[in-house]
């Protein structure tokens, strides 16, 4: 016993008074609906179920989005459970002391039934009526038709914003944390508007029982009045009507102010303000209109046999609002556009012979923009562009196993105002449109409307998209777009580019100081490895054969391993890539089938792949085909893939080892997404299932 009373206490002190709370209130909640209740206590629970209300609406009218009340729908539950069990309670006192007079059922439902109504039930029916038919009719099915509408377009949307985010991870602008808690916070906002949904037929059912156990009051008290207690039918009448009257009015009110919070939570949109620092920021933030409204209540005021005073006090307050308005737009524009210095006059300089300083090296990366796009690359006024660049830069570093060159930034008054140039050495490698101030919606094949806009294409994957105004950023979403912001834009299509000429960034300078970086780590495994096991030059073209088909060079523990083993027997940069492959393989394989040990693949006809062979041998290792095979090949290849990509499969055409290489080359140009893989490439714990093969045709 002791030892039972000893755990008891035990558990007992690890659970918290919160934990405690909600179990006690729904205990409470269905103990009200079977338990008798004194009238004082209903006068608490009663008074308890007003404050509540009040809070609620208080804590929705301060939420900035929809999410910091997602507890929201349960508590619209648990209100409208409390509500019903007062009524419970309050019709069980009612029906069993009400021959006593209005105070049977406690100070709180006398007070609603003689002081709000003036003691009159006719009076107190109607207002108990029109307060249902608000709360029934136009807020909770008005709340509950949003709820629904938001539900259907956030569950739309999610794909759209789930590539946002995945967008974000990939350029570098977010971490795995981040892109964690958004897409948590994407999943919560569809379950929220989905409960919202469904709590809002609760309100809905609600106002229903409070008409039929108002109704119930009034006949059951009439009964119990005229045949229990000898009561006049006008007596009866009159006490059981205010009791049961003063009974819906004081559970109506808080189901009304429930159902206001409710439909301001779900109609509001997302915004860092409170609403009514939005209410204030928007609606009186144009004089003119402030100006306009108190002329024509001025005008109205002016009218014979209206209420002049009324119309022409209101008409002055306006003016007065709107004059302080103004003035104060005034003063703001005056401390933002003051007089620029006036410049001096230059200083004459003696020209200068030309020298070697004059000479200017070609960037490795360079991006150029025009001048509208100058503050998203501006320093002084925190370019967010800059940031986003470094993340990028870091990014890339991590995924491909290098760190490029810093990216050097100028504007260019040659272009356009909205376009931008990125640059590789000198050379144009992308170019594009953005606009800031707007937002890029783009289409991701899934819309299900269209919006207002400048219509485009994303410059990072080609897809179609609009540049639309921020307002329009909800709207865009719902209909299944990824809306992102001009610096995003850039961004991402400067991480795009940067990816696929991973292999042209690799120059001697980065490979000497990626090889200096390992050797800090790793100085046994590097020493004597360059220049006397493998050239600086061979190194790099080995490692760009690699980043040309999107293999990352992370793992340079197992490629300087490799290659200090075979080295020795041949320099030829094929072979070296071919073996630094196998050795790879693992990784190649697990980048492309992260999932899974079995691997949809693409094959040759075993004719075909002998009559490559034999090409491959007659020509020396040359790639010498036909013509007409060649364009076979090319276009076998390609319907290939795209049946591959319908199934939502990676498109991989496994091959011998002395084919894989210079199909590879072949096919990129036409097919760049198709990968080529080779035999010896495939671990030995995955499993081949062929699903298509090329070359059946020929």
């Amino acid at each position: 016993m002791a030892a039972a009373l000893s755990h008891l206490q035990s558990i007992i002190s690890r659970v918290s008074p919160t934990q405690l709370g909600a179990p006690v209130l729904i205990i409470m909640i269905l103990a009200m609906m079977v338990l008798p209740l004194p009238p004082f206590l209903l006068d608490v629970f009663f008074t308890f179920n007003i404050a509540l209300s009040i809070m609620i609406l208080m804590v929705a009218i301060q939420v900035r989005k929809t999410l910091e009340f997602s507890v929201f729908p349960t508590v619209l539950l648990v209100t409208t459970l409390l509500r019903l069990s007062l009524n419970v309670a309050s019709t069980r006192v009612v029906m069993l002391h009400g021959h006593t007079g209005s105070e049977a059922a406690g100070k709180v439902i006398e007070a609603f039934g003689q002081f709000l109504v003036g003691g009159d039930y006719t009076v107190g029916v109607i207002v108990f009526l029109i307060l249902v038919i608000i709360n029934f009719m136009v807020i909770t099915k008005g709340a509950g038709r949003v709820a629904e509408v938001s539900a259907r377009f956030t569950l739309d949307a999610m794909p759209g914003k789930q590539m946002a985010i995945d967008a974000d991870l990939n350029a570098g602008l977010i971490g795995e944390d981040e892109a964690r808690q958004r897409r948590t916070d994407v999943a919560r906002e569809s379950e929220f508007f989905g409960s919202m949904d469904g709590a809002s037929k609760f309100v809905r059912g609600d106002a229903i029982a409070g008409i039929i156990i108002t109704l119930i009051n009034v006949i059951g008290g009439l009964i119990i009045g005229v045949v229990r207690h000898d009561l006049a039918i006008a007596e009866a009448a009159r006490i059981y009507t205010l009791l049961a009257i003063g009974d819906g009015l004081v559970a109506q009110i808080p189901a009304l102010v429930i159902s206001i919070a409710a439909g301001m939570v779900v109609t509001r949109v997302s915004d860092d303000k409170e609403i009514s620092l939005q209410f204030a920021t928007q609606v009186f933030r144009n004089h003119t209109v402030v100006f306009i409204t108190a002329g024509i209540l001025g005008g109205m005021g002016i009218i014979p046999g209206m209420p002049n005073l009324v119309f022409l006090l209101l008409a002055g307050g306006l003016s007065f609002l709107g004059w302080k308005m103004m003035k104060r737009g005034a003063t703001t524009r005056q401390a933002t556009t003051a007089a620029p210095a006036r410049p001096q006059p230059a200083r004459v300089q003696e020209s200068k012979e030309a020298s070697w300083a004059d000479v200017m090296p070609v960037d490795v990366l360079g991006l150029e923009v025009g001048y509208r796009l100058i503050p998203l690359v501006d320093k002084t006024q925190d370019g967010e562009l800059l940031r986003r660049i470094r993340g990028i830069r870091t990014k890339f570093a991590q995924d491909i196993g290098f760190l490029v060159a810093s990216v050097h930034i100028r504007d260019n008054l040659e272009l356009k105002p909205n376009v931008y140039r990125i640059l590789l050495k000198g050379v144009e490698i992308g170019t594009g449109e953005a606009y800031p101030g707007s937002k890029l919606a783009i289409n991701p094949g899934r819309v299900v409307g269209d919006l207002e806009g400048l219509k485009t294409k994303d410059p990072a994957f080609g897809l179609e998209a609009i540049w639309i105004e921020p307002r329009l950023d909800e709207q865009a979403q719902a209909y299944g777009y990824t809306v992102v912001d001009a610096a995003t834009v850039i961004a991402t299509h400067m991480n795009q580019v940067l990816l696929n000429n991973a292999a042209s960034l690799l120059g001697r300078q980065e490979l000497q100081q990626l090889l200096d970086h390992l050797g800090q780590e790793m100085p046994k495994l590097l020493e004597d490895f360059v220049p006397k096991t493998i050239s600086l030059g061979t190194l790099q073209k080995v490692l760009q054969n690699l980043l040309e088909e999107g293999i990352h060079i992370r793992d340079m523990r197992t490629i300087v391993e490799t290659l200090a083993d075979v080295a020795g027997r041949t320099q030829n940069v094929d072979d070296l890539t071919a073996q630094v492959r196998v050795a790879l393989g693992r990784a190649i394989i697990q980048d492309i089938y992260p999932a899974g040990t079995e691997m949809q693949v693409m094959t040759l006809e075993p004719k075909l792949e002998r009559l490559l062979l034999q090409a491959i041998n007659g020509a020396n290792g040359a790639m010498a085909l036909e013509p007409g095979l060649a364009d076979g090949l090319l276009k076998e290849a390609a319907d290939a893939t795209r049946r591959q990509e319908e199934l939502n499969l990676p498109a991989v055409l496994l091959v011998p080892g002395a084919l894989r290489s210079l199909l590879s080359r072949f096919l990129r140009r036409s097919v760049p997404q198709l990968k080529v893989i080779a035999h010896n490439e495939v671990p030995e714990n995955r499993f081949l299932k062929v699903t298509s093969i090329i070359g059946g045709k020929s």
